[in-house]
């Protein structure tokens, strides 16, 4: 491995963080539709045309195979918890990170920056950038 070039565990995190955003609306959005093909395979909506074909596929119960509806019973509402927390923490930190770099006051900005720092944790190195540049504007020292 050359020295300069970084490990896949390392890129894979530089990766997630980058796209954080993205990645937690696609966590919410696979757990909305195993959800969704969860209700649609233990409700009366098996009965309709989208349930049914999708529910011949997924359930192969009838020649002993796999059930896999229960595994989008069990999985699609974790995700959508797991998913509704990500996207929630991202937009919410996102938010509040905006609302604080607009601050154009030394001391406003001095007096939060342990929070624009913890804010940091939950955004992209993008930001962290923008934080670092808003310092030199400053000229805060740290």
């Amino acid at each position: 491995m050359a020295e300069g070039s970084p490990t896949w565990s390392r890129r894979i995190r530089t990766f997630a963080r980058t796209y954080r955003g993205f990645l937690s609306e696609i966590v919410l959005a696979i757990g909305i539709f195993l959800t969704i093909l969860a209700i649609g395979a233990y409700t009366p909506l098996m009965n309709s045309a989208p349930f049914s074909s999708i529910d011949s596929v997924t359930n192969q119960s009838a020649s002993n195979g796999p059930d896999y509806n229960l595994i989008f019973v069990i999985v699609g509402p974790i995700m959508v918890i797991v998913g509704g927390y990500l996207v929630g923490a991202y937009y919410l930190a996102r938010r509040r990170f905006e609302h604080l770099m607009l601050s154009k006051s030394k001391a406003e900005f001095l007096r939060n920056l342990p929070e624009v720092e913890d804010l940091l944790w939950d955004l992209t190195p993008a930001d962290e950038l923008r934080y670092e540049e808003k310092k030199v504007e400053l000229r805060i020292r740290r």
